[in-house]
C-alpha cells in the first residue's frame, strides 16, 4: 500500500472513510438529505468567512472551473486571464470553449502576481467582464495574495473568479474580505476527501451577471444557475452523490475542530523548505511558496522519472512529478490536509535523501533531522 504524498489527492482520516460507507438515503425525496446538505454549505461558508451562497457539486474540481467560466462567459465577453504558472494559463481554454475573448496578464512564474504591476496595467485597460486568478498553482507552488489581487479588480467593477484548489484550507481564505465573487475548490487537496466533489462560493454579483445574459448558457452540468434555488425549491438538478458529500460533511467537522489548521500548514511548510535548502537542493520559486506543496528542482545529473519510480519501489510512497514546462524539472511533495503531519513529511525527507543517493547524488545535511528540528522550532 503506497502512502500519498503527492500535491494531491491526499490522505484520507478514517472517520472520513467510515462516513462514506453509511447507508445511502435517496438524495431527490429525502429532506434530511436536504438539511445536511444546507448544513454542510453553510460550515463551509464559516471556514471560507463568507455570506455568499456555497454550493457543493457532483465533480472533481476542474467541474467548478469550466462552470464558473460557462456560467458567466457570453460570447465576445473580454476576460482576463491573470497567470503566473501552469494552471492560470488553463482558464484560457475554457474562455474560448464558451466564445469569449482572451486577454492576459503574465506574471513572473518564480513569485507571485505584482500588485503594482497589475494595477498599472488595469490603469490602462479594465473593460474586462470578469478575471481569472489561481490562489496556489499546484505545479510551481506559486501561492497568490488573493485578498489584495480581488479587491484591486473588485475597485475597478471586475467580477473575479479564484482556482481555491489547492489553496482552501491550507492558506488563509476571506472570501468577503476579498471579494471574491466566485471562489472553486475540490474535495481532494486539503479538505482530504477523495475526489469528486467541487466547492463554490457564489456572490451576488455573479448570479446578477448570470441572470442577466442575453444568451443562455452553454451547457447543464456546467450551469450554476441550475443550483441556485435548490434548497427554496427542494430540488437538485441531478441525482447527488450521497456517500462523497457524507465524507465530506465530516472531513468539514475535522477541519472546525482544528482551528490553527493554517498555522499547521504553515510550520511543516516553512519546515521542508528549510530541510530541503540546507541539504543543498534548490527550491523552483524565488518568493511566494505556498503551505501546501513544496516545489524542488530535480539537479543536473538525477534523473526525476527515477526518482519517483525509486520512491514507490523501495519506500512505498508516492510523491509528484510534474507536466508541461516543469516536466521532469522538478519533484513535489504534498503536505495539504492529512498529508501535513510531521511523521510522515520527516518519513518522506528520509526516503526521498535516500533515493538522492543511491543516483550519487549526497546531500549535505540529513532533511529529516533539519525538518524535525524546526518544527520544534516552530
Amino acid at each position: 500500500m503506497l502512502k500519498i504524498m503527492s500535491a494531491g489527492p491526499t490522505q484520507v482520516r478514517e472517520n472520513v472513510r467510515q462516513a462514506r460507507s453509511r447507508i445511502c438515503t435517496n438524495p431527490d425525496l429525502d429532506p434530511a438529505f436536504f438539511q445536511s446538505y444546507e448544513e454542510t454549505c453553510k460550515k463551509i461558508s464559516s471556514i471560507l468567512h463568507t455570506n455568499n451562497d456555497t454550493h457543493i457539486l457532483s465533480g472533481e474540481g476542474i467541474l467548478g472551473l469550466e462552470a464558473a467560466i460557462a456560467s458567466l462567459t457570453e460570447p465576445n465577453d473580454r476576460a482576463l486571464v491573470i497567470e503566473n504558472g501552469i494552471f492560470g494559463e488553463g482558464f484560457a481554454d475554457f474562455i474560448q470553449m464558451y466564445q469569449g475573448d482572451v486577454t492576459f496578464f503574465h506574471g513572473d512564474k518564480l513569485k507571485g502576481i505584482d500588485l503594482d504591476e497589475l494595477k498599472a496595467f488595469l490603469d490602462k485597460d479594465h473593460d474586462f467582464a470578469y478575471a481569472t486568478l489561481v490562489h496556489v498553482d499546484t505545479p510551481s507552488g506559486v501561492c497568490n495574495d488573493i485578498t489584495a489581487i480581488c479587491t484591486l479588480l473588485h475597485s475597478y467593477g471586475i467580477l473575479s473568479v479564484v482556482d481555491s484548489v489547492a489553496g482552501m484550507i491550507g492558506e488563509e481564505v476571506n472570501v468577503d474580505e476579498a471579494h471574491i465573487d466566485i471562489l472553486c475548490g475540490g474535495s481532494q487537496k486539503a479538505i482530504s476527501v477523495p475526489p469528486g466533489l467541487t466547492i463554490v462560493t457564489i456572490s451576488d454579483d455573479a448570479w446578477r451577471k448570470m441572470e442577466q445574459r442575453k444568451t443562455p448558457i452553454a451547457g447543464f452540468y456546467v450551469n450554476l444557475l441550475n443550483f441556485k434555488n435548490v434548497l427554496k425549491e427542494q430540488w437538485f438538478p441531478y441525482t447527488m452523490p450521497v456517500s462523497d458529500i457524507e465524507g465530506l460533511r465530516v472531513a468539514i467537522d475535522n477541519i472546525l475542530d482544528e482551528p490553527a489548521i493554517v498555522n499547521r500548514h504553515e510550520r511543516i511548510a516553512k519546515a521542508t523548505r528549510e530541510a530541503v535548502t540546507k541539504a543543498g537542493l534548490t527550491l523552483y520559486l524565488n518568493d511566494n511558496h505556498a503551505n501546501t506543496v513544496t516545489v524542488i528542482n530535480v539537479p543536473e545529473g538525477v534523473s526525476s522519472p527515477q526518482l519517483l519510480q525509486d520512491m514507490i519501489d523501495d519506500h512505498h510512497i508516492l510523491i509528484s512529478g510534474c507536466f508541461s514546462y516543469l516536466q521532469d524539472k522538478v519533484i513535489r511533495i504534498g503536505h495539504m490536509g492529512e498529508n501535513a503531519n510531521v511523521e510522515d513529511v520527516a518519513l518522506t525527507l528520509s526516503a526521498l535523501q535516500a533515493c538522492f543517493t543511491k543516483q550519487g547524488y549526497h546531500l549535505s545535511c540529513d532533511m529529516e533531522d533539519v525538518f524535525l528540528s524546526s518544527v520544534r522550532q516552530g
